[in-house]
């Protein structure tokens, strides 16, 4: 399993985009270069989420998917890149293997995209904006992703893992390592937020709906038993 966690993601010359697309990030960056890809980038997420596969915690792993990436080195993409011989991906680091998922879905994105506008948007971009439409369609806040990152063609696994904060992690520790990124106890509670909606796995809670048998994947419950896969307050 940790080892097809790095290397089922495309090749990483097609998530590193041409030295010419370089300006101010803005909402509207592909407007001229790539106008269908926020419908390109909703049909995918409608396509998963309700299409025959059905997956029901899409939005909240593409939104902690995004967290994990920024969370090391900025918003990058880091967190795609496959192990080579000169990098360790971030996939591996503990704060991260067996927590996210759904990279695929940025495959599949970012596929479409290029049959659309070959060599144009870049990884990072792709899934900023998957992460704001997986906020608004399971019913939480909309804004203006803005655009125009570019992908790193490096990755951290040692920042990785001692840069995002772990299952583990107490109260002070999240404060610390928070600052450090220049986040204040509101912005911690505020991203922490983000757990409104998915599962967690039993073998890491007390929750009286979990079975804790020690299984890493299968016994999950839900985090919020009203409404677990809508963004919402009801927490």
């Amino acid at each position: 399993m940790m080892k097809f966690l790095c290397v089922f993601l495309l090749s990483l010359v097609l998530c590193v985009v041409p030295s010419t697309l370089r300006a101010q990030l803005d909402p509207l960056f592909y407007k001229h270069t790539c106008p269908p890809l926020h419908s390109a980038v909703h049909q995918v997420l409608h396509h998963v989420s309700k299409g025959p596969a059905k997956d029901k915690r899409l939005f909240a792993s593409l939104i902690r998917l995004h967290f994990h990436d920024c969370f090391v080195q900025g918003c990058d993409a880091s967190i795609l890149l496959n192990d080579t011989a000169a990098i360790k991906c971030e996939q591996l680091a503990l704060p991260t293997i067996n927590s996210i998922r759904r990279l695929d879905v940025v495959n599949l994105i970012k596929k479409k995209i290029e049959k659309i506008c070959p060599g144009v948007v870049s990884c990072v971009d792709i899934l900023a904006l998957a992460t704001e439409m997986s906020s608004e369609m399971s019913k939480g806040p909309n804004w203006q992703v803005s655009l125009g990152r570019r992908d790193s063609i490096t990755t951290n696994f040692d920042l990785a893992t001692s840069n995002i904060p772990g299952q583990t992690s107490n109260l002070p520790q999240l404060i610390s390592k928070f600052e450090k990124k220049g986040f204040d106890v509101n912005d911690l509670v505020a991203l922490s937020g983000a757990h409104i909606i998915d599962q967690v796995r039993c073998v890491l809670s007390d929750l009286p709906n979990c079975t804790n048998d020690g299984s890493l994947g299968k016994n999950i419950a839900n985090l919020d038993p009203i409404t677990p896969t809508t963004f919402d307050n009801n927490y």
